[in-house]
């Protein structure tokens, strides 16, 4: 069950100019479920995106990548379910090449014209001419208020739909930034998410768009961990319609404002993804302060937060807190000091200088274990860099959903 988990009202999920999404069910994981998602831009959007560092990237990623050029114009993407197109080889490419062909056939356009996205089962060899069937349905479907729809339609083991919205005033007028994404396992992005997918109607040039795209993954889903795995379809787009008639560049007075907002859109999103983690009954934040750099500070960070002993005892609400010192200890920082180490759960300050706080009594360490939301806190005293990490604890469930994934 998702934890603490907050599905916008309609009245606000804001549609994007610019931007239309149709769905369809093309059947490839369980017949008459909707599976297989359309987004239509507007002529002149500006595309971006980042994909996962696996090297058994699958083959819609590798299409994705190569088409991804500022040079070239996007006007529509192409995503399914229940396949994910990994470790297929030079027929999977043949394939996902095959369902964009036909997309382009049905809208009007080029076939380079449309980025291809998969999730699902691996090595599996993706089911085509089911996607090309379904492709016309998913068209005639295309309005601009299919966002909801479109975010159960992209879900796998997700057991609810992940989507932000929210609206800015630039300039006397309306900014308007809406994303949905997937994911609930086999997450550690080291980019982005499995799949997510930010509309906005600002204007903003191809390449700032490539900057920004970066910044906001690094802050928001490169910064999540549920199982340490990265996926093979990490993908994490932004695009742009320019639809508002509000031009964001790097010297606009209102650009970090418009960057904000970006980045707190995608840090719902990727909280999200966390709290609807594979059987999570916590949702943990992991906060790092006064590392030597940022690299230290996620070392450390990751290292709490991926640790299956600290994952299971948060499951437990088992304060057995030496583990995260542990975790702490073998996070590959050669000259760390370990009695300038500082460690809180939640307010309460568990271990100082090293060691056990002389006032901490583990009735306070229980107590804060019990709560659904947690924050560790850990300060090296050895500089002012800074980071946090989200994750959940690991439940009997998640071996559950995963040993039962294909079944």
């Amino acid at each position: 069950m998702a934890v603490n988990f907050h599905i916008p009202s309609p009245e606000a999920i804001h549609a994007v100019p610019g931007v239309e999404i149709g769905i369809a069910s093309a059947g490839i994981k369980k017949a008459g479920k909707r599976d297989l998602t359309v987004f239509k831009f507007t002529p002149g959007t500006a595309v971006a995106g980042v994909f996962t560092r696996n090297r058994f990237r699958a083959a819609p990623v590798l299409i994705c990548e190569s088409r991804l050029r500022c040079d070239k114009e996007i006007r529509a993407l192409l995503i399914n379910t229940g396949n994910a197109n990994a470790g297929t080889g030079s027929e999977g490419m043949d394939r996902a090449l095959q369902t964009c062909q036909a997309l382009a056939k049905e809208l009007g356009l080029d076939q380079h014209q449309i980025l291809p996205f998969s999730t699902g089962v691996i090595l599996e060899p993706l089911p085509q001419d089911k996607i090309i069937a379904a492709i016309p349905a998913a068209v005639s479907d295309l309005n601009k208020h299919n966002w909801l729809p479109a975010a159960s339609s992209i879900m796998t083991t997700d057991t609810v739909p992940k989507i932000s919205s929210k609206q800015l005033e630039i300039n006397g007028r309306i900014v308007t930034v809406t994303g949905i994404s997937k994911g609930a396992g086999m997450i550690r992005p080291n980019m982005a998410t499995m799949l997510s997918f930010i509309g906005t109607d600002a204007e903003v040039e191809c390449h700032l768009l490539k900057q920004i795209t970066t910044e906001v993954a690094d802050k928001s889903f490169n910064r999540i961990t549920i199982d340490g795995d990265t996926s093979t379809n990490d993908s994490f787009i932004i695009a742009a319609t320019g639809q508002s008639g509000i031009e964001i560049t790097k010297e606009s007075e209102h650009y970090q404002r418009f960057v904000e907002a970006l980045t707190e859109i995608a840090i719902d999103l990727a909280q999200k993804i966390v709290r609807d983690a594979e059987g999570a009954t916590k949702f943990i934040t992991v906060q790092v302060e006064s590392a030597k750099d940022q690299e230290e500070a996620l070392k450390v960070a990751y290292s709490i937060a991926q640790s299956p002993l600290v994952k299971t005892a948060f499951f437990a609400s088992d304060p057995n807190l030496g583990r995260i010192l542990a975790a702490i200890g073998y996070a590959d920082i050669a000259d760390l000091d370990t009695s300038t180490i500082n460690l809180w759960l939640g307010d309460v300050l568990v271990a100082s200088n090293g060691g056990r706080h002389p006032d901490y009594v583990e009735a306070d360490g229980d107590r804060v274990m019990r709560e659904p939301e947690i924050v560790v806190r850990v300060a090296l005293n050895r500089g002012e860099a800074s980071e946090t990490v989200y994750t959940c604890d690991f439940s009997y469930d998640y071996v559950k959903i995963n040993a039962e994934y294909r079944t």
